[in-house]
């Protein structure tokens, strides 16, 4: 078991910017390729950004690819995900994922944060 946690959610007006952080503070965490999902009220958990322990990143459209940036810093054992232009249908709980460690699947999430975006 890997232990996720993510911080930085808020309330922002639309056109704002937010930035997410998960930490999995794990001795092999060099070796994890982590992503981040999004569920909103109603919907299915939506992919929004991965990033391999290579450092190879994808983004789950092209809306997230031109606002969202997703890093990782290996020292300090975080993933981060940079939001900007948020939309109301940004709306959602987003969850920091450990897809693989060692090239083995995984599949461990957090709790989730959320954010929430008026007009």
């Amino acid at each position: 078991q890997v232990q996720v946690e993510e911080s930085g959610g808020g309330q922002v007006q639309a056109g704002d910017s937010l930035s997410l952080s998960c930490a999995a503070p794990g001795r092999a965490f060099g070796t994890y390729d982590m992503a981040w999902f999004r569920k909103a009220p109603g919907k299915e958990p939506e992919f929004v950004a991965s990033i391999t322990w290579t450092g190879d990143v994808t983004y789950g459209t092209d809306s997230m690819k031109d606002r969202f940036t997703i890093t990782r810093d290996n020292a300090k054992k975080t993933v981060s995900l940079e939001m900007s232009r948020l939309e109301v249908d940004d709306t959602a709980v987003y969850h920091c994922v450990v897809q693989q460690v060692a090239g083995v699947r995984a599949d461990f999430w957090g709790q989730g944060t959320q954010v929430t975006v008026s007009l």
